[in-house]
């Protein structure tokens, strides 16, 4: 049976005598394409796909984001810091592989290995989160966001192209990357993620975490396809982080802050408990889970709150930056076009009023160009994947 609200479709199957929604795409293997659900033609569709990847990576010199390296490597540049980050060379890796784009995933990860990597000292198995475009550091320690989105497009790779050798040994590669984030020897940093609570942190050496690098959809894939010894650990990170974002999200407006303690208060006292750039990403990823893996009602009335709060604003260049309370502060949203991205990517689990206008609003919106556009348009890109039923479980 098919049931439609806010203009998008919704399938449902019987059992045992009652109606229910048919669990996520891990169990289905089928991905909705909101674009086509909402009229737009299949062929368009690809055709936008193919034309923002290669605009991404082979536009001109204020669109492009990926930079080739000699013979065998690559970057991805945040454009705005002039640097190197784990977070845009794991979301490289993981346009890649979404793509099937084989040779600039392969560029990415051996400069990421070459230049990031620690294979000695405290951070042994890490990856510095900060370089210069020339490879020389700008911070040795790891964010951990950059570790999980590595870890998990090893993994897509691995499935889809095969290991090959060495840094090409994907699945080896992940599963090292994996337990070198949870086991850690005398003299070495603190692992990645909280052992009594099972969240995320921040980084190994802090005491509280970011909403926006909860990723229990990573993490039940990393119990299945990760280090066997570990797998009851990432069932219950999996269980911790979805428990952990309905407390961080507000229970009105469902904003979550930058940075949160692990009751899931906002953190100020680093200047980023409230909604701002780190925050647009929490509703994308808890959309994705919910695509991924099916879920609670929660994660339906969460986008429903997310999707009301921003339903309203029709410029972009109102977007403010705002307290989890939904009051607007003296200062505008640094990235319009990525918390765009994200409002619209909400709609893969809302169902209210506005699911259907941020996808067509979304759609109409082009990539950011100029100095500020990689964080944007790497939100832009997931969005455009997920809307199209392509952000896919290789």
């Amino acid at each position: 049976m098919i049931w439609q609200t806010a203009g998008c479709l919704y399938k449902t199957q019987r059992g045992s005598g009652v109606m229910k929604e048919v669990k996520g795409a891990f169990y289905t293997g089928k991905y909705r394409n909101l674009f086509e659900e909402c009229g737009y033609t299949r062929s368009e569709i690809e055709e936008r796909l193919h034309d923002t990847w290669q605009q991404l990576f082979y536009g001109d010199d204020e669109t492009r984001i990926y930079y080739p390296v000699g013979t065998d490597a690559g970057y991805i540049l945040d454009t705005g810091n002039l640097d190197v980050r784990t977070e845009g060379m794991s979301y490289g890796m993981m346009m890649c592989v979404q793509m099937n784009k084989k040779e600039e995933f392969d560029r990415i990860w051996t400069w990421t290995k070459r230049y990031m990597w620690h294979a000695h000292g405290k951070y042994a198995g890490y990856f510095a989160w900060s370089l210069n475009p020339d490879g020389t550091r700008r911070a040795e320690g790891p964010a951990p966001d950059g570790e999980e989105y590595f870890a998990l497009a090893l993994l897509f790779a691995s499935h889809r192209w095969g290991d090959g050798p060495e840094p090409y040994n994907y699945s080896e590669q992940a599963k090292e990357l994996l337990r070198a984030c949870l086991h850690r020897e005398d003299g070495m940093a603190a692992p990645l993620w909280e052992k009594k609570n099972k969240l995320i942190k921040f980084i190994p050496e802090s005491d509280f975490t970011d909403p926006s690098y909860h990723l229990p959809h990573f993490y039940e894939l990393f119990a299945s396809w990760g280090n066997p010894e570990d797998k009851e650990f990432w069932q219950e990170a999996a269980k911790a982080s979805r428990a952990y974002l309905k407390r961080a999200c507000h229970p009105v407006t469902g904003l979550a802050p930058e940075y949160a303690n692990y009751d899931g208060t906002p953190r100020f006292e680093e200047g980023h408990g409230d909604f701002f750039s780190d925050s647009y990403r929490v509703v994308g990823n808890i959309a994705l889970d919910y695509e991924w893996f099916g879920g609670d009602d929660w994660a339906r009335e969460e986008a429903n709150k997310w999707q009301n709060f921003f339903g309203s604003i029709d410029d972009l260049t109102k977007y403010h930056k705002y307290t989890v309370e939904g009051d607007a502060l003296n200062e505008m949203a640094l990235h319009p076009v990525g918390l765009l991205a994200m409002n619209a990517f909400a709609s893969l689990a809302a169902t209210g009023p506005y699911a259907r206008k941020f996808v067509e609003t979304f759609w109409r919106t082009p990539l950011r160009k100029g100095k500020r556009r990689y964080y944007d348009n790497c939100l832009y890109f997931f969005s455009l994947l997920a809307l199209s039923g392509n952000y896919r479980i290789w």
